[in-house]
């Protein structure tokens, strides 16, 4: 079996789920590959590995990437599994972790429940963008897990952006920004924007609003299948496009297509866990001090 394994940060606090990690893997006889800086920040504690980096080393041949980190770790990891098909999971060392569900005491438990079969994979969308036919910055990360967003640049005015679905227009925006999110997204930005929240299957995207000053604008849930039209114009000449946490500026009136991808995302999700017990958990569903 082939794993590799990501981080972002390097810290006291990982190195012993890290050791945990990499014995449990050795007793069942994996093959370990860990991203290039990642591995350089191991080296001193930990010894050598094969490394990989976002142009090479990852292939299909791969059974699992492990994330170490919060779900920003998540995000950054796909940019390296892009359409392989290799599944993910991420080992919480955030906060919330709404996508870094196993705890980082649970790393033996997740490695033997993974060899055992204990598990399933849940496919989740990504969506991508294009510029007036062209991909922003380049086609190897032209995709998001989360949410494609668009929100104003060097400046404390509010853009307008026009909206059109499948070439019908809906309306202009007029607003600090807004946001296409995944069932995935649908706990992130889109939630902290009064966004709904969606099952990760769910075959849909949401568009929200951020900070709307025209006060009826509201979420709206639509099919994944639909093409999405954009098109900003404000003060500044330029406002920002995210995907996920890349961002580049673009300049106002271009047209900004977001589509559902041609590929999606295999997330490891074990027996003792499942997206609505991650939600109950972490938005505290059903707490109550009086009970």
């Amino acid at each position: 079996m082939k794993v590799a394994l990501y981080g972002q940060v390097f810290s006291q606090d990982i190195l012993g789920p890290v050791t945990e990690l990499l014995d449990e893997l050795g007793r069942h006889r994996c093959q370990v590959a860990v991203e290039v800086e990642f591995a350089r920040a191991l080296d001193p504690h930990l010894g050598g590995f094969p490394s990989f980096s976002l142009q090479k080393g990852l292939d299909p041949s791969f059974d699992l990437l492990v994330s170490f980190g919060g779900d920003g770790t998540i995000l950054r990891a796909i940019t390296y599994v892009r359409d392989m098909g290799i599944p993910v999971v991420g080992v919480n060392t955030g906060r919330l972790g709404f996508l870094s569900t196993c705890q980082k005491e649970q790393v033996r438990q997740m490695v033997r429940e993974f060899v055992s079969g204990n598990y399933r994979l849940v496919e989740r969308s990504l969506v991508t963008a294009s510029l007036d036919g062209r991909p922003p910055g380049g086609e190897i990360l032209n995709f998001a897990l989360n949410e494609v967003t668009v929100s104003r640049k060097d400046t404390t005015s509010m853009i307008t952006v026009e909206t059109f679905l499948n070439g019908e227009y809906l309306t202009s925006y007029w607003a600090d920004g807004l946001i296409v999110a995944t069932p995935t997204g649908s706990t992130g930005y889109s939630l902290s924007c009064g966004g709904p929240v969606m099952m990760p299957t769910a075959r849909s995207l949401v568009i929200t609003p951020i900070a709307p000053h025209n006060l009826n604008a509201r979420p709206l849930v639509i099919s994944d299948d639909t093409e999405i039209r954009l098109r900003v114009s404000g003060r500044e000449p330029q406002h920002l496009l995210s995907l996920d946490s890349r961002i580049t500026a673009v300049d106002n009136e271009t047209e900004i297509w977001v589509r559902r991808a041609g590929f999606s995302v295999k997330m490891l999700e074990f027996a003792s866990e499942s997206f609505l017990k991650t939600i109950r958990n972490k938005l505290l569903w059903g707490e109550d001090r009086r009970n």
